[in-house]
C-alpha cells in the first residue's frame, strides 16, 4: 500500500540521484533507466518507487524504445540489488498535447507520437496487462491517462472491461495531470477518480496541486524542489552554485510543502 497505517499521503521526492537511497529513509521516486545504467546499486534505506521514464521516452522518440521484456529485466535487477520497491510504473503513454502532437517547450523538443488520446489509452492498458502477465510479482501498477474527466472515465472503463478491478489495486497512477493539477479541470479529474474509491498516486504534483487535492491522494511525487532550488542561493554553508541536486534542500523543501497539505496525521 502507498498509505501509512494512519491513512496519510505518502510523498516521494523525485530525484535522478540514485545513491540517495542509501542516504535517507524518506520515500524517493527514481527513474528505472538511472538504475539500469548503473554498475553499482546501493540497498535502499527506506521506501521508494520506480518511474518507467515514459515522459522522456515519448518526448525524445515518440515511442517506447525499450521492450516490455527489457523493462521487466531492469525491474528485477533493481528489486534484487536495491530492495523491494513500493511499486513500479508501467510503460504508459501520456496524453499531453506536446507528447501527442510534438513541439517545443523551453529547451525540450517533443517528437510527437501522432496518435490519438484513445490510442494512447489502449496502449497504456495493454502494456499494463502484458507486464503484469510477464511479471505478476513486480508490483507494477495500472495508470489512468487522459485529458478530461470524460477521457479518464473512459480509461478507467478500459481497465474494468479487461478485468482489472482498480478499486482493489493498492495503487492506481494518475498520469498526464502534471500541467493541470492546480487548475479547476485538474481538481475535477482527481476528485472524479477518487470518488471511485481508488488509491491514487499523483505524478509530478507541485505545491498548488497538493494544496488543492492532496487530501484525495494516497501518494504523490514531485521534483519541484530542484526547480525551486535552482533559482535561489545555496543553503548556508553549502559551497555549490545552487542546491538543485542537494538532498538537504530536498528534504527541507519536502517538510515545508507537506506542512501546507490539508490532511490529518503525519505523512510517510
Amino acid at each position: 500500500m502507498t498509505t501509512t497505517a494512519s491513512g496519510c499521503m505518502r510523498f516521494y521526492l523525485t530525484t535522478h540521484k540514485r545513491h540517495w537511497v542509501k542516504l535517507t529513509n524518506l520515500p524517493l521516486f527514481l527513474k528505472s533507466e538511472h538504475f539500469a545504467a548503473a554498475r553499482t546499486l546501493h540497498p535502499a534505506q527506506g521506501p521508494y518507487a520506480v518511474d518507467s521514464g515514459g515522459f522522456t521516452e515519448l518526448q525524445r522518440h515518440g515511442t517506447w524504445t525499450r521492450t516490455p521484456r527489457q523493462y521487466v529485466e531492469d525491474l528485477r535487477r533493481i528489486w534484487e540489488h536495491v530492495g523491494p520497491y513500493d511499486w513500479a510504473a508501467p510503460q504508459d503513454w501520456m496524453c499531453e498535447d506536446l507528447i501527442i502532437h510534438g513541439g517545443q517547450a523551453g529547451p525540450l523538443t517533443f517528437r510527437g507520437t501522432g496518435l490519438s488520446v484513445r490510442e494512447h489509452q489502449h496502449r497504456t492498458v495493454n502494456n499494463f496487462l502484458e507486464l503484469r502477465s510477464m511479471a505478476p510479482d513486480l508490483r507494477i501498477i495500472p495508470v489512468l491517462q487522459g485529458r478530461t474527466v470524460e477521457e479518464y472515465e473512459h480509461c478507467r472503463d478500459l481497465y474494468e472491461r479487461a478485468g482489472v478491478r482498480l478499486a482493489a489495486e493498492p495503487t492506481v497512477g494518475l498520469g498526464s495531470v502534471c500541467r493541470l493539477q492546480s487548475t479547476r479541470e485538474g481538481a475535477a479529474i482527481v476528485t472524479a477518480m477518487a470518488a471511485h474509491g481508488l488509491n491514487l498516486h499523483g505524478f509530478g504534483f507541485k505545491t498548488l496541486g497538493l494544496a488543492k487535492v492532496g487530501h484525495l491522494l494516497a501518494s504523490a511525487d514531485s521534483a519541484a524542489w530542484s526547480y525551486h532550488a535552482r533559482r535561489r542561493p545555496p543553503l548556508p554553508g553549502h559551497t555549490h552554485k545552487n542546491c538543485a541536486n542537494c538532498i538537504d534542500y530536498a528534504l527541507s523543501w519536502r517538510t515545508r510543502v507537506l506542512a501546507g497539505v490539508p490532511h490529518t496525521g503525519a505523512p510517510a
